[in-house]
């Protein structure tokens, strides 16, 4: 069976686009996403370090910075302050448990308008819940197969 082909815009229109679209600077949005990312990375293993310093176990401390990372990712989303350093940062922010946050926190910002259970907490996982349902599903596979596994 022969597949159909896509149709191509003329020859003329893609000279067109190619003159009016801006060149994107690869090389930098790379560097800027690494050193983002590196940061923020960097800024939570030193917390985890720091903490281990302490009286805190190490899985208590992991669960700490865990935890503040995701509050203080939806918190600078609803300052508005996530958007604008993901704008010069780049995917450097969207390390999963920051990004999971920024995208839970955004959908209920944009819902509130709503009420605070129709509109934020039934949209809150719109763009998350496919993380949160084959997470969940998974967890449960593992867990079910060491158990099977453990039995044996």
């Amino acid at each position: 069976m022969k597949q159909k082909s896509k149709p191509q815009p003329p020859a003329w229109y893609n000279n067109i686009i190619k003159k009016h679209t801006p060149p994107r600077p690869l090389f930098r949005n790379c560097l800027a996403a690494f050193l983002g990312g590196g940061l923020l990375c960097a800024l939570a293993q030193t917390a985890h370090y720091l903490l281990t310093l302490g009286q805190i176990t190490d899985q208590a401390a992991s669960t700490i910075v865990m935890l503040s990372t995701v509050a203080l990712a939806a918190l600078f989303t609803g300052l508005n302050l996530y958007d604008k350093a993901g704008q010069c940062l780049g995917a450097g922010l969207a390390v999963p448990i920051s990004g999971f946050a920024n995208s839970v926190a955004a959908a209920m910002l944009e819902h509130k308008s709503e009420g605070y259970v129709l509109g934020s907490g039934c949209n809150s996982f719109k763009l998350a819940g496919a993380v949160v349902i084959f997470g969940l599903i998974s967890a449960f596979l593992f867990s079910f197969a060491a158990l099977l596994l453990d039995m044996i």
